[in-house]
């Protein structure tokens, strides 16, 4: 008789099924998710004169957007801002353009 090793099968769970393993899943993202952070008028004032600043000279911004408890970063000129909607239009350096609203934006610098 034989003695047949299992290799690495043996270490691995057994009792795992898919729906504990995508709650797993997601408990970890809930875990890294962060809160809006609260902006004064101030940081508000200052994120529309970056802006404007960009416009008026053609420069590259990096926008810091917050969606569903993370921030991403938006890399581009701004191309159209709509005061009615209240978003802008990114065109992004690969050629894509973006749409953000203004109450997404949690970060403006200038690229010079």
């Amino acid at each position: 008789m034989a003695i047949h090793d299992r290799g690495l099968i043996k270490w691995q769970p057994a009792a795992f099924l898919t729906e504990q393993t995508a709650l797993l899943r997601e408990a970890l993202i809930d875990c890294e998710r962060e809160a809006k952070p609260v902006l004064d008028e101030y940081q508000l004032a200052e994120f529309d004169t970056r802006i404007a600043y960009a416009m008026e000279y053609l420069l590259d911004v990096r926008l810091s957007v917050w969606a569903n408890g993370f921030t991403e970063e938006v890399v581009g000129f701004v191309h159209y801002i709509n005061p009615i909607t209240k978003d802008l239009r990114v065109k992004k350096r690969d050629g894509s353009v973006e749409r953000l609203e203004f109450e997404a934006l949690v970060g403006v610098e200038v690229d010079e």
